[in-house]
């Protein structure tokens, strides 16, 4: 992935699902991730303990940017987007898992089923999330991200071939800021 082109400063703790157990976390993690993405879901469940164990302890604040892609192989990650709910975070974040965990499953669905599995298989009802979806596509486009995932904290930019022992050793040193 080349990241040198990659604005970090044009990526903002704004649009997103917010998770944190308090806003006024002092580290952002934000990250464009694609739900179909095997590479995002190789970091989602890679980090997630790490992740967790931080945003418990209100140290960071986690904003996953889910990223329509026009890629063919990510066009259902897109119609899977519509199903992530921005207002209860924890819980869309437990729905994120369970959509990676399935991600074989649906993953090579025809684009109009991966709606109705999202319903009939994980219980999902869409959500209105066009003004996120627009909002992120633009940001990634004025930031120069491309590639899914793209994970930013502080100025450091990468993705999923960070370890869960480095990941440990960059957020404790941007908390150390």
């Amino acid at each position: 992935m080349d990241i040198s082109q990659i604005k970090a400063n044009e990526v903002k703790p704004v649009e997103g699902i917010h998770i944190a157990e308090s806003k006024n976390a002092k580290v952002k993690v934000m990250t464009f991730v694609n739900l179909r993405c095997p590479y995002c879901r190789k970091w989602h469940t890679e980090s997630r303990e790490v992740l967790n164990r931080f945003i418990e302890d209100g140290k960071i604040e986690l904003i996953i940017k889910p990223f329509d892609k026009e890629k063919e192989s990510l066009l259902p990650g897109n119609v899977a987007h519509r199903y992530l709910n921005y207002d209860t975070p924890f819980e869309t974040l437990e729905v994120i898992d369970k959509i990676y965990a399935t991600q074989d499953e649906w993953g090579h669905l025809p684009l109009n089923d991966v709606g109705a599995y999202m319903e009939k298989e994980l219980n999902l009802k869409e959500q209105d999330n066009q003004h996120a979806t627009e909002a992120i596509i633009k940001e990634a486009n004025v930031a120069n991200v491309v590639f899914v995932p793209t994970v930013i904290v502080g100025d450091h930019i990468f993705d999923e071939h960070i370890t869960p022992e480095e990941l440990e050793v960059l957020l404790n040193e941007e908390f150390a800021k």
